[in-house]
């Protein structure tokens, strides 16, 4: 899709169709409801939820919790990307995360997603039964590519400036033209990149990075016209929850951003995303539910 064309669809694109079709190794993900994605954070410092499920254990518990409430997905993380995070090596990440995929593929029937930037991460933890590759760093590890490709996972692009370490600076939250054009515009590129190295389009879900690299305005206005991203052809995912621009506007702290999140993850699916990633599960289904059914 060339620049000219990208624009013509942003200004036309009006559908608000809830049905997706996204192919995972083994079957797929067919719906056509706003689909929850679960977070499970196996992590000693995340900023909301570090060190609640570290065990095996505790995880199995949070994600059967978490699917009683009604999530489509569970999203396994075992690397924290908050502001001043520190990176741990390939081996501490496979150890807390690939345990917990192989004991909830085996016991529970839900679609699993490996939250991580790792090639390596992403391989063993499609091999111990997750579906989905949730990477921050937007496809642009060539080493990712290939395994997204050699394992036929789904794959979440996130958009991002810079690097996980530096994505606050100065530098890639001040130079947007326009952030909705300019997140579209990358997305495009990395989903053209990821189709010549040989991965399906059907595979690709795209998400604009609440958070990363963006202004309290920034965030809103992704939200805001969360629609403007469906030209894109590829399901958008939003996880806006407990985040600190929510915290901006309300101010709330991370305990105490629940309203906020629910507020956002509304607005967000009335406005055209497809997956909605969250800490609190049951009241956001309760809410997209009454919401959909209302409009």
């Amino acid at each position: 899709m060339n620049d000219s064309a990208l624009a013509k669809c942003i200004n036309h694109y009006q559908s608000r169709d809830l049905s997706i079709d996204i192919p995972l190794p083994q079957g797929h993900l067919r719906t056509d409801h706003t689909i929850v994605m679960g977070i499970l954070n196996v992590t000693p410092d995340s900023f909301y939820d570090g060190g609640h499920h570290n065990g095996v254990k505790e995880a199995v518990i949070r994600a059967r919790k978490m699917v009683s409430e009604g999530a489509d997905i569970i999203d396994v993380g075992g690397e924290s990307t908050r502001p001043g995070w520190t990176p741990i090596s390939v081996e501490e990440e496979l150890s807390r995360v690939i345990p917990v995929i192989e004991e909830i593929a085996s016991t529970i029937d839900i679609p699993i997603s490996i939250d991580t930037m790792k090639a390596r991460v992403a391989r063993e933890a499609v091999e111990a039964g997750a579906s989905i590759v949730n990477d921050i760093n937007g496809l642009r590890d060539n080493d990712m590519v290939s395994a997204i490709r050699d394992t036929d996972a789904a794959a979440i692009i996130m958009h991002m400036r810079g690097e996980p370490m530096n994505m606050h600076a100065e530098v890639n939250i001040s130079d947007y033209n326009d952030v909705v054009s300019d997140v579209i515009w990358y997305l495009n590129k990395r989903i053209e990149s990821a189709e010549n190295r040989g991965i399906d389009r059907k595979r690709l879900i795209v998400d604009p990075g609440l958070g990363f690299g963006k202004t309290l305005e920034h965030n809103v206005e992704l939200i805001r016209r969360c629609r403007e991203i469906r030209c894109l052809g590829a399901p958008i995912l939003m996880g806006a929850s407990r985040k600190r621009f929510i915290g901006q506007l309300s101010g709330a702290g991370p305990e105490d951003r629940v309203g906020g999140s629910v507020a956002s993850a509304i607005v967000a699916a009335m406005n055209g995303a497809s997956i909605i990633r969250v800490h609190d599960v049951g009241i956001t289904v309760q809410a997209l539910r009454v919401a959909n059914a209302i409009l």
